[in-house]
């Protein structure tokens, strides 16, 4: 299975279009499809750099490159994870979301875009249009690059005694859930579940595993296999 940070290649002088490049995670488990992808974008679109590849949804979001700016979701992925909880949790994360598909129907072009995808292309559609789409979704927030590297996980690296309801509330989080949302699904007060989730980051700091942040939250429930 393919999973892998893709290392920039060797340049000379920086050009206009390198001052500027999206970093883009594809996740698609048709391995031959992976690295035709990642080739073409590389020799035709300089704006982009692909920094990670992954066959499986775990492997995206263990990878140090996760999140990345954008991401291209293959629709049709072989794995009990839902498009759903797919694009939310990388939309949590501060990724943009392309969905790209084998079978176009409303149903599924509906499910993808109400999840948060920006979004669902054919993957009939050539790579020129899906890439001038892409610079169209950038183009909406040229919010500043975003950048994670956690140190790798010890092998004695604790997991955080969690209660029942902390667990719950962790789950639902990173499954893209806001706070809000988090209360509503388990009938509680908004103060109730905001206590939760800082219970949550505190436990994982005191075992010297940093979650302040929610993207940092989302790769300690995926070290611990807590996403779904």
């Amino acid at each position: 299975m393919v999973s892998s940070t893709v290392a920039a290649p060797q340049q000379g002088a920086a050009s206009p279009s390198a001052a500027r490049r999206v970093r883009l995670a594809i996740l698609d488990d048709h391995e031959v499809l992976l690295d035709s992808l990642s080739s073409w974008i590389g020799q035709h679109a300089e704006d982009f750099e692909v920094v990670l590849l992954a066959s499986s949804w775990l492997q995206l979001v263990h990878s140090p490159a996760f999140p990345t700016e954008l991401v291209f979701l293959d629709f049709q992925l072989r794995e009990p994870v839902s498009i759903e909880a797919r694009v939310r949790t990388c939309r949590a994360a501060g990724a943009k979301v392309i969905v790209l598909s084998g079978v176009d129907t409303p149903e599924a072009r509906d499910r993808a875009l109400a999840a948060g995808a920006e979004e669902f292309l054919s993957k009939s559609m050539p790579m020129t249009e899906v890439l001038e789409i892409a610079r169209q979704v950038i183009g909406i927030s040229r919010s500043r690059e975003r950048v994670w590297r956690p140190e790798p996980l010890s092998p004695r690296s604790v997991r955080p005694k969690l209660s029942p309801a902390e667990l719950e509330a962790l789950k639902l989080y990173v499954s893209g859930l806001s706070t809000n949302e988090v209360a509503a699904r388990m009938n509680v007060q908004y103060e109730t579940a905001k206590t939760y989730l800082r219970r949550v980051r505190e436990k994982y700091a005191r075992v010297d595993r940093p979650a302040s942040k929610k993207a940092e939250l989302i790769r300690r429930a995926a070290e611990d296999g807590l996403l779904e």
